[in-house]
Order: C-alpha cells, then structure tokens, then sequence
C-alpha cells in the first residue's frame, strides 16, 4: 500500500479530481452564464445543468437572470408649463442579452442601476416635457407608463437587457410649490364656499319676503271676511233693531232707557249733575214718560 507505485496513482487520482472539478460547472434555472477565456467572450448560450471548461485558462461568469426592481429615487422633472413636478417611480428589469450585458456593465449591479437610472429619467424627462400638470397627475399617466415602458426598452438594448415594466408610484408637487396649491385650493374652497353662503342667504330672503307677503295676504283677507261677516252681522242687528222698533217705538225708548241706567248707575261712586227736567230721567217721572 505504501508503495511508490500506489502513492503515485493515488495522486494521479486527486489530480484527475482537481482537474474534473475545476473542468465542470453548474448553471441553475434562475442564473445565465459567460465563459471567458482570458477575460474574452467564448460562450455565453448555456442552458441549466452542467458544463465542461477548460481549468484555469477558462473562467465563468454567472448572473441571476431573474426579474429585478430597480427603485428610483424621486427626481424633479419639468412640465410644458414651465412647472416642475416630483415624480417616484421603479423599473422592472432582466437580462436579455448575456454577452452584451458583460461587456456594457462587467456585470456590476451598480453600474447596471446608475445606466438604467440615467436612460429612464431621460425618458421621464421627455414624456413629462410634453404634457400639462392635468395631464401628467389625472388623464394620462397610464399612457405615459405604457410610452416610458416601450422606449425604455429601447434604448437599454445596447446594456443587454430588457425593461419589462416601468411605474409611477406617485406625482408630487415639490414642498414650495405644494404649499402654493394647497393655499390656492382652500382660497377656491372659501370662495365657493362664500358663494354658497350666498346663495342661501338670498334663498332665505326670498323664502322670508314669500312667507311675509303670504302672512299679509292671509292676514288682509282674513280681516276683510271679518269685516263682511261684522257688516252683515250690524246689518242684520239694524234690522231686528229697526223690526222691533217699528213694533213697539214706546217699548224700545223704555229699554234703551232702562240699559242706559243700568250702565250710569252700575258704580255707586257714579255722579251725575243734571237737570232733573231732563230727557235722560223721563222714565222717572211715569210709566209713559211724560212730565206730571
């Protein structure tokens, strides 16, 4: 066993290991790989599974060739009105081309992030010059998602890879010209609200000066009813008055007489001077009321 001839085919054995181990490499499902031979571009279509390379004067370079998020930091981008706006938003983003990515980036993520940040803010820039605020905040933001999306793509194929989404989280204002909004919002706010205010006001005074006009004409009519119901009522006294009277004329001086008294002397403190020859005493002097 510890014969030249076996330690020599024992390290026959391990070099053949080393030299297999470093001969072979795995590609995973969610990665994409580059061979290089002295830093140069060999191969870089290779589908998951293992592969052979030549040890040492070959290498291999692996990415993850899955979806990735790049989140933008907020910039601020002017509008055709001359007003700048904040806008956030994020890329989603995965390699298209291998060898192409490798020579553009190295492979660096960072490199990657600030060249992507650079095209799509340069997209941003371009659709958001084109359009108002309105149009910018309320109508047309998926169309802008859609356009930034497609010339995204466009002009990131020379990086190696594809742009599957570009999205708007949010359009701001920024604080200086926000504060300006919000105060011009709540001075419309107050206007209309002043407006409305108003408007009920001379509601109200309409609804009063009705209710007023209909108060007098009720009251108006009212008393005019009352007026016909009191004539005809005087009327129809007159009349019985005139009928009894006609009846009995020495009758009805003898009872307005005898209402007269009742009425002076209803007060004992009652004090009448008069002369006692009098018309007002003539039923005191008889029945008939004639002197004696």
């Amino acid at each position: 066993m510890n014969s030249p001839k076996a330690m020599l085919l024992a390290g026959v054995a391990v070099l053949a290991l080393l030299v297999g181990s470093a001969s072979l490499f795995v590609v995973q499902e969610y990665e994409t790989a580059l061979l290089l031979r002295l830093g140069k571009i060999v191969d870089s279509d290779f589908k998951p599974g293992l592969h052979f390379k030549l040890p040492v004067i070959q290498t291999v370079e692996k990415f993850d060739s899955r979806l990735q998020t790049l989140d933008a930091k907020p910039e601020h981008f002017l509008t055709s009105e001359k007003k700048f706006v904040v806008v956030d938003s994020y890329i989603k983003w995965r390699i298209d081309d291998t060898a192409q990515y490798y020579r553009s980036t190295r492979g660096n993520m960072l490199t990657t992030s600030r060249l992507l940040g650079e095209r799509i803010n340069a997209a941003l820039r371009d659709e958001f010059g084109k359009r108002t605020i309105n149009e910018v905040i309320s109508g047309e933001r998926t169309e802008i998602m859609e356009q930034l999306t497609r010339k995204a793509d466009e002009n990131a194929s020379d990086l190696g890879v594809e742009i599957v989404d570009v999205r708007i989280k949010r359009i701001d204002f920024p604080p200086e010209i926000s504060n300006r909004v919000y105060e011009r919002m709540r001075t419309e706010r107050e206007r209309v609200a002043r407006e409305l205010r108003a408007q009920g006001a001379e509601a109200a005074e309409r609804i009063r000066a009705d209710a007023d006009r209909q108060k007098t004409e009720i009251l108006a009519e009212a008393y005019r009813k009352a007026e016909e119901i009191r004539g005809r009522g005087d009327a129809e006294a007159a009349a019985i008055y005139a009928e009894a009277f006609s009846k009995d004329t020495e009758f009805y001086s003898f009872w307005r007489s005898l209402n007269a008294y009742r009425k002076v002397f209803n007060d004992a403190k009652s004090l009448m001077v008069l002369d006692p020859d009098s018309e007002f005493f003539r039923y005191f002097r008889n029945q008939q009321g004639e002197r004696q």
